[in-house]
């Protein structure tokens, strides 16, 4: 099993499926668009493993304590792995995050945006470690997210080529040569 993959399993958890838009919505964009050896990726928001929209929703500081608002990023950062594995087909084919930019739904007064999108950070660091995990951010308050989300964090990540052999977790090369992404 690939390493990242192994690290979710050793933890007991499950990437969520494709996002289910709420019913009449229309999302006609890539969530994830690799060009070179970079993958942009979307805004995500919290999902539960269904890829149905998670709750709680509602306003930083009005509605969610802080601690709420982690656990929506750290959900996010599920999402956003979720979207990953199916676009890249290997976690392990992420060499470093780049760039992620957190989008807090925030209340008249709130100001701990930064303390919000940590749960997205620390998760990525724990699991990518201190050097493919860290990454610059940016963490901003909105007047409004879709759906009422509490967060939406987009990234950017540089990937490994398809072709290149990549170390699996016991040491030995698995090529991702051949493989082909489906749908």
């Amino acid at each position: 099993m690939p390493k990242i993959e192994n690290r979710l399993a050793e933890r007991g958890i499950v990437l969520p499926g494709p996002m289910r838009a709420p019913r009449g919505v229309e999302l006609p964009f890539s969530f994830v668009r690799v060009v070179g050896n970079r993958a942009l990726i979307s805004g995500h928001g919290p999902q539960n493993p269904d890829g149905s929209i998670a709750e709680p929703r509602g306003k930083l500081g009005v509605d969610l304590t802080v601690d709420q608002g982690y656990a929506a990023a750290r959900l996010t950062a599920l999402s956003m792995l979720g979207s990953l594995k199916r676009a890249l087909g290997d976690l392990d084919r992420i060499q470093r995050w780049v760039r992620v930019f957190g989008m807090v739904n925030s209340g008249p007064g709130f100001n701990e945006q930064p303390s919000v999108i940590n749960g997205f950070s620390d998760f990525i660091l724990e699991l990518f470690g201190p050097d493919a995990g860290a990454h610059a951010r940016s963490a901003v308050g909105m007047a409004e997210l879709p759906f009422g989300i509490p967060v939406e964090i987009e990234a950017e990540v540089e990937v490994a080529d398809r072709a290149r052999s990549v170390k699996s977790a016991r040491g030995s090369n698995v090529s991702n040569i051949g493989r082909r992404r489906s749908g």
